[in-house]
């Protein structure tokens, strides 16, 4: 129920709702922190968990949304951006996200990052995205999660 879940997941289902997307989300008992973990509790394949990874171009938040299995390749992203990439720190993603790592949604973020959604997730109807905690998820499509996300496709993994 919406009372029951934390200030973070809230913030997930008003963002959901004032972009006209329907509230999808859905808690589970195990974590669904890693892509295996919520494709186990959901009963779909890892492919279709959108994994929220946050990177940095100095103080710029990049968010990388990616098919579960995938690794990020950081030479293809930094390509892709036109600019070099790092891994951001956990404190750096709570501050840019208002998310702590291991819940971080695709959107509702406190600052805009810049966006890239992994091609691989086009091929699904129905893909899964963390929703604030590690315990909640929620369900769109790929199309949804670029327009809800402000992300362009691109090829992100190694």
């Amino acid at each position: 129920m919406a009372d029951e879940s934390p200030a973070e997941v809230e913030q997930v289902r008003d963002a959901l709702r004032a972009a006209g997307h329907p509230d999808t989300i859905k808690t589970f008992d195990q974590s669904t922190h890693t892509a295996a973990e919520a494709a186990a509790a959901i009963g779909c394949s890892p492919r279709q968990i959108a994994k929220s990874i946050v990177f940095r171009i100095g103080d710029t938040p990049v968010l990388v949304i990616a098919s579960g299995p995938n690794r990020i390749s950081l030479p293809r992203i930094s390509k892709e951006l036109g600019q070099g990439v790092s891994r951001a720190d956990p404190d750096f993603v709570r501050e840019k996200t208002g998310f702590a790592p291991g819940g971080v949604p695709p959107i509702a973020h406190a600052t805009a990052p810049v966006t890239l959604l992994d091609e691989d997730l086009l091929a699904f109807d129905t893909i899964w995205a963390a929703a604030g905690s590690p315990a909640h998820v929620f369900q769109t499509t790929a199309a949804e999660l670029m327009r809800l996300s402000a992300a362009r496709s691109a090829t992100v993994k190694d």
